[in-house]
């Protein structure tokens, strides 16, 4: 959703220290020989919540400890290829750039296939503010001064302010908005978090806010968030983010496994293979966890106790 754009070297440099960082069990010779799983997880919801799903079925069915390793993408994808890392079941193919996809292409990580979920990245505002201002439903609408002025805060000055979230994200709205010549700077909360917290207090107080977000996501329907049209872009961003000039493709999410976790262990290979999470699966623990603020854990038990039909197939 939301893919790191760091440097493809740096991803080699820190792997090794992002590993010590892992949370989770057991180190590679605990479990009487049975081989340590590492998971990346990545920074938003829906990867929390399916890493944890995956940890505690793996542990509980397969006996395998499982450790669930926060990472920086771009090591992700290095790490992966060396085998330190096994898997990540999230991947959005708007956010792989040409260095990431070609670990997929020489074989040394595979395509798992299809999570399930769709996704789509885009620039949201909430219904109050196009009640207001009506021409947001489209981008056009933010060329006028005026209404960007409602977006302004002490730092932006005359421009308005565009809410971006973590820079580790791949977000093009910097360039978008260079390119489509818009009144707006952007500025990043820093987190999924920080811009819920945003969402929040703006929309108690009926105040504009234009942002960076994506579905499926349980803040979208609570706070009656609207996609603004942007235009068909014209260039690949991934590929070129400089010349990005249009709206964020919609994602079909699919998993990625080291090649080498087939060799490691065959029926954990298997369980990515058939693991499924999709858009109605997610949108039905989100709310628990971004809304409710419900803890990760509990709210993948309780997935796991309501929908054990589900989950053994993916052990068969």
């Amino acid at each position: 959703m939301r893919k790191s754009r760091r440097s493809l070297l740096a991803g080699f440099a820190v792997v090794g220290a992002m590993l010590i960082a892992a949370c989770g069990g057991g180190d590679s010779a605990s479990g009487g020989g049975t081989e340590t799983i590492r998971i990346a997880r990545n920074n938003w919801t829906a990867s929390m919540i399916e890493t944890e799903i995956i940890k505690q079925l793996i542990e509980q069915n397969l006996g395998n400890p499982v450790e669930i390793v926060d990472i920086d993408e771009n090591a992700m994808f290095a790490g992966m290829s060396a085998g330190d890392i096994d898997a990540n079941v999230e991947v959005w193919p708007s956010g792989v750039t040409p260095d990431e996809q070609a670990f997929i292409d020489d074989g040394s990580i595979t395509n798992m296939g299809e999570l399930g979920a769709v996704g789509k990245i885009g620039w949201f505002v909430p219904q109050y503010a196009i009640d207001k201002y009506p021409s947001l439903t489209s981008w056009e609408g933010l060329k006028d001064p005026e209404v960007a002025k409602a977006f302004a805060t002490a730092a932006t000055g005359s421009s308005g302010r565009f809410l971006g979230m973590d820079p580790s994200f791949s977000q093009y709205d910097e360039q978008i908005i260079t390119n489509l010549k818009l009144p707006f700077q952007v500025q990043y909360s820093g987190s999924e978090a920080a811009t819920m917290a945003e969402i929040e207090a703006r929309s108690a107080n009926q105040e504009p806010l234009i942002m960076y977000y994506w579905m499926p996501s349980a803040a979208v329907g609570k706070y009656n968030l609207k996609n603004v049209m942007l235009p068909k872009p014209t260039v690949d961003c991934a590929a070129d983010a400089a010349k990005c000039d249009g709206d964020y493709p919609e994602d079909v999410l699919f998993k990625i496994a080291s090649t080498k976790l087939k060799t490691k262990d065959a029926k954990v290979f298997a369980f990515f293979e058939k693991f499924r999470m999709t858009t109605d699966d997610q949108l039905g623990v989100l709310p628990k966890i971004e809304i409710d603020k419900q803890d990760v854990t509990a709210v993948a038990a309780e997935w796991i106790k309501n929908n054990e039909a589900t989950w053994k197939a993916w052990l068969g």
